[in-house]
């Protein structure tokens, strides 16, 4: 098979002759070499004739035969694209879209064994790179920092504090790596999101906003989940709120000497969040705190009332 017909690939090939009830065959020339089909379906944006020259896409077919279309694919070999994810098989992968009425194999073992908690899920959108494989077909890879490489753009400072929609490219063990949608400056610029800045897990291929904490010198972005330092205050207080209303006693075994681990795992904010939030509500007369304990602060008309009923319980003659 020549290097022209190779899948992956959009190519200018020669319509040679028409078979009809499947299509045209085309190929590098007028004679010679390898044909491809191009199906009566396939067919989407004219009927060529034959010795017309048509640009066509080339893949395999459900049983493996290389075959071409007029649909322009959202990825080609060797290039990079954010695909969405259509399916999953556990046994060969995931199937992504990539705009030809087929999927692209994104394969099990290109995802990190440890991590199954952050595999996509349907509807998600991965960054990846098309390969073939050992037979030559298209086969999908995640992206890896050096694909980014020659696409991303710079952030502009103007970014800092402006809150923008990014997606999972790869998740390490002290944070998450994403795109930041470029908007006008073209593809995306590459971002870091710290543990401590998240405010939940994230996956792979998912969508979600973040605020650019810092615009690095090397045009990268460090981002965060969490609302701004007063604006996140105000919001976690008014959350310890509700949770110590909603406790039977209005306490929690949690303080200001309370583990950032478990400050983490049970309200989902850093240990310096949490000790903000708990300072505002001492501030407010709204809660104290006792023995590593937090309580609401009873309301000065709830406190008067009971005292009230305590001097009601009393004899008259008591003094």
């Amino acid at each position: 098979m020549t290097r022209e017909l190779e899948a992956g690939t959009v190519v200018r090939l020669r319509v040679r002759r028409e078979a009809p009830p499947y299509g045209w065959f085309a190929g590098p020339g007028e004679t010679g070499g390898s044909e491809v089909l191009l199906p009566y379906g396939e067919a989407v944006a004219f009927r060529p004739a034959v010795g017309d020259e048509v640009e066509l896409f080339l893949f395999h077919d459900d049983k493996g035969r290389l075959t071409a279309t007029q649909r322009r694919p959202l990825i080609q070999f060797g290039g990079l694209a954010r695909l969405a994810v259509a399916d999953f098989h556990p046994r060969f992968g995931y199937f992504l879209e990539m705009g030809i009425g087929r999927q692209l194999l994104l394969p099990v073992k290109e995802l990190p064994e440890t991590r199954r908690d952050a595999w996509p899920q349907t509807g998600d959108e991965v960054h990846v790179v098309m390969k073939r494989d050992k037979e030559g077909r298209m086969l999908a890879r995640l992206a890896k920092l050096e694909d980014f490489a020659k696409l991303v753009v710079r952030a502009p400072v103007s970014w800092k504090g402006q809150w923008h929609q990014a997606w999972v490219t790869n998740i390490y063990r002290d944070g998450v790596f994403a795109i930041v949608d470029g908007g006008l400056l073209g593809f995306g610029v590459l971002g870091y999101v710290p543990d401590h800045e998240r405010t939940g897990p994230l996956r792979i291929g998912q969508s979600f906003r973040a605020r650019i904490v810092q615009v690095r010198d090397d045009g990268r972005v460090t981002l965060s989940m969490r609302q701004p330092k007063e604006t996140g205050r105000l919001e976690d207080a008014d959350r310890l709120l509700s949770f110590l209303r909603e406790r039977p006693n209005g306490g929690m075994p949690y303080s200001d000497e309370t583990p950032a681990d478990i400050v983490q795992r049970r309200f989902g904010i850093s240990k310096a969040a949490f000790k903000r939030a708990l300072g505002k509500l001492m501030k407010d007369g709204l809660v104290t705190q006792r023995g590593g304990w937090t309580y609401l602060v009873a309301p000065a008309a709830e406190t008067e009332s009971k005292n009230d009923a305590k001097e009601g319980d009393r004899h008259p003659f008591v003094p």
